[in-house]
């Protein structure tokens, strides 16, 4: 997103009440479509609920498919499979945030008094949206991995980090809109990452993970840098996820 849609952002969020902070298009054009089609929510939204049995599989699927009342999943319905059901926890989780963004700063008092505590509680927030599929999450990474999925893996990342900032009330319009949101993804990515080995009560050593790495300021020289890095995590939790499954690499 470039800075001309950030200051059409800030105007949004100046003029319009909280309740419609979701609303990310100009007044002039109509809102973006979703990504899923009718037949598509339906079979994914059902199948969304059996992830923590069955992981984000096409077995998932063909289980969504028969609840939301169809006889058969065939890749004409959804046609990415698996990785229509990731993409999926992403987009809902990421829409998630903009309806509770002021019940989750009313949690913490400290959070709604600077711009980097916003981001941090929002990020925590997301990363707390991973909660029931978690232990499933790796094996989503091994197929947000692969090489036909990453662009679309990387876009939500980058939307991800946009929306944080642009709920945390960043308006910076210089080059540090880049750098800030192409920080934020790497340092989302590596949380993410190690939320799947964190057996801490409440996921608490991820929190005091991310907060360590946000007080280091992990911002990036430039975008390139975080999809490398990104590309990185990424890659290799689809290795280790392959060799616990016997596949040789």
């Amino acid at each position: 997103m470039a800075p001309s849609r950030a200051l059409t952002r800030l105007t949004l969020l100046r003029r319009a009440p909280s309740s419609a902070l979701r609303r990310y298009h100009s007044y002039d054009h109509p809102a973006p479509a979703g990504i899923f089609n009718a037949s598509e929510q339906a079979i994914l939204s059902a199948a969304y609920k059996h992830v923590p049995e069955h992981g984000f599989t096409q077995h998932a699927l063909s289980l969504g498919a028969r609840d939301a009342g169809y006889l058969d999943i065939s890749t004409n319905v959804v046609p990415e499979g698996p990785f229509s059901l990731i993409r999926y926890h992403l987009v809902t989780q990421r829409e998630a945030l903009a309806p509770r963004r002021e019940a989750i700063f009313s949690k913490d008092a400290n959070a709604a008094t600077t711009v980097p505590a916003r981001v941090e509680r929002l990020t925590w927030e997301r990363l707390l949206g991973n909660r029931d599929v978690n232990h499933r999450w790796q094996e989503a990474l091994a197929i947000m991995a692969q090489p036909s999925h990453v662009p679309a893996s990387f876009h939500e990342l980058a939307l991800l980090a946009d929306e944080i900032h642009f709920l945390a009330g960043d308006t910076s319009v210089d080059p540090s809109w880049y750098t800030k949101r192409g920080g934020l993804s790497v340092i989302y990515a590596s949380s993410e990452l190690f939320m799947t080995n964190d057996r801490s009560p409440g996921f608490g050593d991820t929190r005091a993970f991310l907060q360590r790495r946000l007080a280091e300021g992990g911002s990036l020289s430039n975008a390139v840098g975080g999809v490398t890095q990104w590309l990185g995590f990424t890659a290799s939790a689809g290795v280790n996820v392959l060799r616990s499954k016997g596949v040789r690499i």
